[in-house]
């Protein structure tokens, strides 16, 4: 087992269904909380699972596209929300088949790697899904959205990326899991939304060329109806088998700290959003 698996205790907090109707602000904010608050020793390692409802995600580099406002609209007219997230990548697509799941550890004691961060969360989905465990590989896929050389695929479809967020001497190891649906439909959407934002205008930064086709379900690669609801339990089992597992929410002093995070989230979000290109 991947060393920082081998924890003593965790701590889990399952927003995979209380976080449904909530915009995805609300689970960065408590990433940097628990980021805070495990890292300097308050809070045991946790893991949180959290899904959204139809939501766009932006990178910041997203929100320079020439003509962003038009690919919100276009968003917004399809019943989508865009927002900017505090950590790397680009833009990636969450609905209610899209499992979110992030690792928070502390470099309090021992600092760990950026890279180590990202093979603790490959062993964990290799845990999670031992039928495919093998099959599993970790290298970037061209052509999906939001590529990055820890793309989670199956044959060659993507079906997850991880990306990290470290303050305060915290990391959160962030993965997003397609385990419901079309991959193929989401990646449809996010290739449209960068078609109409940047209108063949040529830019300093290379978007992704995005190509549907590599993309893909975890239902659709392992040819079953895999659920969301189903792959909270299979992780919360994991969890009880490494160590002692709490399923908790934040206590009123945590509450404290999520509030102040937030409203740093709502006001960033706002400024990157609204900043002149």
């Amino acid at each position: 087992m991947n060393q920082l698996l081998n924890q003593n205790s965790w701590r889990f907090i399952d927003q995979s269904i209380s976080f449904l109707q909530r915009t995805p602000l609300e689970s960065f904010a408590m990433d940097d909380t628990l980021c805070h608050i495990v890292g300097q020793g308050m809070s045991a390692p946790t893991v949180r699972t959290w899904v959204h409802e139809n939501s766009v995600v932006l990178g910041i580099q997203d929100h320079r596209l020439p003509y962003i406002q038009d690919g919100i609209e276009w968003l917004e007219s399809n019943d989508y929300k865009a927002i900017v997230r505090n950590s790397g990548g680009l833009a990636v697509v969450l609905d209610s088949g899209v499992l979110n799941i992030s690792l928070v550890l502390s470099e309090n004691e021992q600092s760990i790697s950026i890279n180590n961060g990202y093979e603790a969360m490959v062993d964990l989905i290799k845990m999670l899904f031992p039928e495919v465990a093998d099959q599993i590989e970790a290298y970037e896929i061209v052509g999906s959205y939001c590529p990055g050389s820890y793309d989670l695929s199956i044959g060659g479809k993507k079906f997850a990326g991880i990306s990290q967020r470290r303050m305060r001497q915290g990391i959160a190891v962030q993965i997003y899991l397609c385990i419901e649906g079309s991959g193929s439909a989401r990646a449809e959407l996010i290739r449209k939304f960068y078609q109409i934002s940047l209108k063949d205008e040529k830019t300093k930064f290379a978007y992704p060329q995005i190509n549907p086709e590599v993309m893909a379900s975890l239902s659709e690669l392992m040819n079953r109806q895999l659920t969301v609801y189903e792959t909270v339990l299979r992780l919360q089992t994991i969890l009880q088998s490494t160590g002692d597992m709490k399923l908790q929410v934040l206590n009123d002093n945590e509450t404290e700290y999520y509030t102040f995070y937030m409203n740093r989230v709502l006001e960033r979000n706002k400024k990157m959003l609204t900043l002149e290109k």
